[in-house]
């Protein structure tokens, strides 16, 4: 059986009895042709069973639709979420997406980039700590970085300090003789620096007795694992009689020490009080629901997509108008109450 023949631009051209430059402007600009005349070659297309070919478009264009991302690591669940949910916008924008995990190596993350830009990504989502946003912004390519030190790049993050102010708030409505929070060692540059702050400025404005945890630990469940168990011994060697709200700084270590206490007691006892903070499936999942101050991980995803896609769309434009500042826009998070704090409810 003889194969199939591919429908070319001059098969159009003919078809239609427009020039192959008419053609090639529906593809690539079609609002500079008539509405009229874009109908007549969306007809013919259905009509001659068009079917686009990617390569040769992207060879004549330039454009490939391609966004990188470069994410820290999909151990916490807080990033293979919202990874889902960018990969999610293909049916809203068209772009598509070639994904690197960095795992906070600095040489790894520029060669990835490196391999980004032979692929002739259009732009860049970043959500790695590791490489300066200075060093990022010298690329020339349009960027969105989430949750992560953002000067000399557009971003998009959560209200770490308000979502903080709300979780150790909750805590204190519920007569908590003492607030723990549990996070590692965070730059005040860094966005969920605000999570440490609020959740300090808040206990000490409400004279509220706390004390916070900074620890090293590496993204392993052994590492983490370890880390949490000598928390929990310290509390319990600290403030045995005390009932205690814990503010862990996110949903993945909250778990894990949800399940220590667990396997410790067989169930939560009375005077544990635990808040984490991303509202990732496994917050819900876990083995008590596990009260968290949610991000709007969907809402985050969508407003970084759609903010790169109006970057490199401007990018496009004869004469593009560059930005004069980063812009950075920031999601109002949600408190999410369930049984690690309304157990007695």
């Amino acid at each position: 059986m003889a194969s199939k023949k591919n429908i070319t631009f001059d098969d159009i051209a003919k078809y239609t009895n427009f020039s192959k430059t008419t053609i090639s402007r529906y593809f690539n600009n079609p609002d500079s042709l008539t509405v009229e005349n874009q109908e007549i070659i969306s007809d013919a297309l259905v009509k001659l069973n068009y079917k686009e070919n990617k390569v040769a478009r992207i060879l004549a264009s330039g454009k490939t639709e391609f966004i990188g991302i470069i994410i820290p690591n999909l151990y916490l669940h807080y990033y293979s979420e919202i990874l889902n949910q960018i990969l999610s916008t293909y049916e809203t924008f068209g772009y598509k997406f070639l994904v690197f995990t960095g795992h906070e190596n600095a040489e790894m993350e520029r060669k990835y980039i490196q391999e980004l830009l032979a692929y002739k990504i259009e732009g860049l989502i970043i959500l790695s700590h590791t490489l300066s946003s200075r060093e990022l912004a010298s690329l020339q390519i349009p960027i969105v970085a989430i949750e992560r030190e953002d000067k000399h790049i557009c971003s998009i993050n959560t209200d770490n300090y308000m979502g903080a102010v709300q979780a150790a708030g909750l805590l204190a409505r519920h007569q908590c003789d003492i607030l723990i929070h549990i996070n590692t060692p965070t730059s005040p540059d860094i966005p969920a620096y605000g999570r440490i702050q609020g959740f300090e400025d808040f206990c000490k404005e409400n004279h509220i007795n706390h004390r916070i945890f900074c620890l090293e630990i590496k993204n392993t469940y052994d590492s983490i694992h370890q880390a949490l168990n000598g928390v929990l011994e310290q509390l319990e060697t600290d403030y045995p009689d005390l009932k205690k709200g814990i503010f862990v700084s996110n949903d993945t270590h909250a778990t894990i020490l949800l399940n220590q206490i667990f396997r410790k007691y067989g169930n939560l006892p009375d005077n544990y009080l635990i808040m984490g903070f991303d509202d990732s499936a496994v917050s819900r999942e876990a083995i008590i629901p596990i009260s968290t101050i949610g991000q709007q991980i969907d809402k985050i995803a969508f407003e970084a997509v759609s903010l790169l896609v109006t970057l490199m769309e401007e990018r496009k434009k004869r004469r593009p108008v560059p930005l004069k500042e980063p812009i950075h826009k920031t999601i109002t998070p949600i408190l999410i109450r369930r049984e690690t704090t309304e157990k007695n409810k």
